[in-house]
């Protein structure tokens, strides 16, 4: 997989919480024109994009906020089990001290921590503009 695509309506916002996460800017740019709408078959389009990258290196995080066309739908608080997208889940080092760090920028817990037999924790938080992201801790057991 090359990245996830998230729509937002603050860059920065997304960019400063995804930063908190561990990822990191690997660039900006402004996509637009003629040849872009080819591809999402939105025509004319503009769009400034982040890429951020997990520390890894292995996977990417595709920001984008639309400046053309105008947003047309918003399933950012859609429930879990929605169809369609539902979530982006990320591994993190300790759940509860990046719980801690993503509250001061708004996160919100969906439901619980809760620990999958000696292999996980886990839980779902509402992110920046109320995106659905998952957060896993894996524990020595596995």
């Amino acid at each position: 997989m090359d990245n996830v695509g998230i729509v937002v309506e603050s860059l920065e916002d997304a960019i400063t919480f995804f930063t908190e996460m561990g990822l990191k800017l690997e660039g900006r740019a402004t996509i637009e024109g003629e040849w872009a709408g080819r591809v999402t078959g939105l025509g004319d389009q503009r769009v400034e994009i982040a890429m951020m990258v997990t520390p890894d290196g292995h996977s990417r995080l595709e920001l984008s906020r639309f400046l053309t066309p105008p947003i047309e739908s918003d399933q950012r608080t859609a429930p879990v089990n929605a169809l369609g997208y539902l979530r982006a889940m990320f591994t993190v080092q300790n759940i509860d001290n990046t719980l801690e760090r993503l509250y001061k920028l708004g996160a919100e817990l969906v439901g619980e921590v809760v620990q999958y037999q000696d292999s996980y924790k886990l839980c779902y938080i509402r992110g920046p503009e109320g995106l659905l992201i998952g957060l896993a801790e894996e524990l020595g057991n596995i």
